[in-house]
């Protein structure tokens, strides 16, 4: 998908699978096929109920279909790495 932003450390996103409703996860970091990222809660602070467990999530799926995710927060140009 030629138009998906592009994924960058400290954003968020939100996963579009319904049995995952309301899970979100920040980018920490990325390399050149995945990204990797932590669970976070609705305001974009670490989830307390998942320990900080790192997840590796291809970089494919960060795209608007019902298996992928979607872009909540952008990082300003500033933060960007």
């Amino acid at each position: 998908m030629a138009d998906a932003p592009a994924v960058r450390p400290h954003q968020v996103w939100a996963d579009n699978d319904p049995r995952s409703a309301g899970r979100r996860i920040r980018v920490l970091e990325t390399d050149d096929t995945h990204a990797t990222v932590v669970q976070v809660d609705i305001r974009g602070l670490p989830d307390s109920r998942t320990r900080q467990r790192h997840t590796r999530i291809r970089l494919d799926r960060f795209r608007p279909t019902s298996t992928g995710y979607r872009l909540l927060t952008d990082v300003p140009e500033a933060s960007r790495d």
